[in-house]
């Protein structure tokens, strides 16, 4: 009887040290993954390493190219809107982005006098209400951000806010756990 009791005693000792010392090694991997930011110079770095790759060689072409410096410019335009998080009127142009967009929901749109590419993040239970937007509908629009990509001949605008005729018909809900 003592035999089993010391068995089950030794087993129970080896399990448990097993499973700590499985548990001290996700711990550690854990810390391991946390890179530590990089510094001004180490990004600068990494962005003249990444220049020299041949997607950086083609970013930095179309960035001189006038295509490019018309999305900046119409960048430009919208930027004191952007940092403010201000109004800003648009007339919907198009309820179809450019082909072979990969953006999600989104939809043309003329902001003072520019073309861009108004895109959303919507909650199921926002997309009906942004599907009932039409050609030729003037909006307000708020946002938080101004992208841009080789991929487009037009800046890309984060829709945080839509009004239509007084109304709100979308406002963007925050990420939860997130900034």
């Amino acid at each position: 009887m003592k035999k089993i009791i010391y068995a089950l005693i030794l087993s129970l000792v080896v399990v448990s040290g097993l499973l700590f010392a499985n548990l001290a090694i996700k711990n550690e991997t854990s810390k391991k993954t946390n890179p530590k930011p990089l510094s001004a110079a180490e990004r600068q770095a990494e962005l003249k390493k990444w220049e020299a790759t041949p997607e950086g060689m083609k970013y930095k072409q179309w960035e001189a190219s006038p295509e490019g410096k018309k999305v900046f410019a119409a960048e430009a335009k919208i930027r004191r809107h952007i940092s403010d998080s201000s109004n800003m009127e648009a007339v919907i142009t198009s309820l179809s982005l450019p082909p072979g967009s990969r953006l999600g929901f989104g939809v043309m749109a003329n902001i003072n006098g520019e073309e861009y590419i108004l895109m959303f993040s919507p909650e199921k239970s926002q997309l009906e209400q942004l599907q009932s937007l039409n050609v030729n509908d003037k909006i307000i629009i708020r946002s938080h951000a101004v992208s841009h990509a080789p991929k487009y001949s037009y800046p890309i605008v984060s829709g945080d806010y839509v009004e239509r005729d007084g109304k709100v018909i979308f406002k963007r809900i925050p990420q939860k756990g997130g900034c």
